[in-house]
């Protein structure tokens, strides 16, 4: 068992360990990718004093996205157990048996262990000798008592449904939760809000050797850089690898090149990619990519002879 105190135990590095892959590297292999570091605001969350149960509420203007990173991360962290709570998914409603036994007439029917309780319960038993972590998710669907039983929960450490009751155990156990709406205010007090943005905003300097390219290719990157920054997004290091690509073996006209951006970059705007601003642009960096990949003749074709695909 974990010695109290000791919060630093989902993955994060620590001094004479050899260097592991970086959040943001783990995050991606899980299905979330960011150029933003997230790995201050997961240290504060961990770290969180004082004796409630650490809780991580997760905003941003994407709700789907939100989940995307609540899952990537909650594996990130490699935990033992990963479970997971959508308020807004409808719980099967289970049959009533066929049969009554006499003894059973004059006895209340009980409704249910709803799943909401059930996985509450699971996350306190877990929780008990292993890693694990809880993502409650569309919360603000949720009936308001569960939000105040979900704030009773981290103060105390137990749940209670009927005449159960199961236990938590702090040192193991996270919970994140992803709401449309704020937070019931007595859980926000005791949870870490994060940001998470609906597109990769963060411009990283990538180099030619992050891409896999020669030095030859600074020129193309800095025109790709000044239009990125027009376009107010920056590519995530697969995406660009992928832009890259098809500019290497597809690219052949400046509305290729828009294809290829609108196809990869996640939150890339269609009618900004095509606007007249963006088309000089991009004009200026087709003999860039030209001189690049070696091409002696233009072969893009004027806009007068290109079907019109805005």
């Amino acid at each position: 068992m974990q010695k109290t105190g000791q919060t630093r135990n989902y993955g994060v590095n620590t001094v004479g360990k050899p260097k592991m892959t970086s959040l943001r590297e783990k995050m991606a292999e899980h299905g979330f990718e960011s150029n933003e570091n997230y790995d201050y605001a997961v240290s504060c969350l961990q770290t969180a004093p004082g004796p409630a149960i650490r809780c991580l509420n997760i905003e941003g203007e994407a709700a789907r996205r939100n989940t995307a990173f609540a899952s990537a991360l909650a594996y990130a962290l490699e935990p033992k157990h990963v479970l997971y709570h959508d308020f807004t998914q409808q719980e099967d409603i289970p049959a009533k048996p066929v049969t009554v036994h006499e003894d059973d007439i004059d006895k209340p029917e009980e409704p249910p262990v709803g799943l909401f309780d059930r996985i509450m319960s699971d996350a306190c038993a877990f929780s008990e000798a292993e890693k694990t972590v809880l993502i409650i998710d569309q919360l603000q669907a949720a009936d308001f008592k569960e939000h105040i039983r979900v704030y009773q929960f981290l103060i105390k450490h137990e749940w209670r449904y009927r005449d159960a009751v199961f236990y938590a155990n702090r040192q193991n156990l996270l919970i994140f939760i992803i709401s449309e709406e704020p937070l019931y205010h007595s859980l926000q007090k005791h949870s870490f809000k994060i940001w998470v943005s609906a597109t990769s905003n963060l411009n990283l300097p990538f180099k030619p050797t992050d891409l896999g390219l020669n030095q030859d290719a600074q020129t193309l990157l800095a025109l790709l850089h000044d239009a990125f920054k027009h376009l107010g997004i920056f590519p995530t290091h697969s995406e660009y690898k992928k832009i890259i690509h098809d500019i290497r073996y597809n690219v052949r006209t400046a509305d290729h090149l828009k294809t290829s951006i609108y196809g990869w970059m996640e939150g890339a705007d269609r009618d900004m990619l095509h606007s007249e601003q963006m088309h000089n642009i991009f004009q200026l960096i087709m003999p860039a990519i030209e001189a690049y990949i070696g091409v002696e003749e233009s072969v893009e074709l004027s806009s007068e002879n290109l079907p019109d695909n805005k």
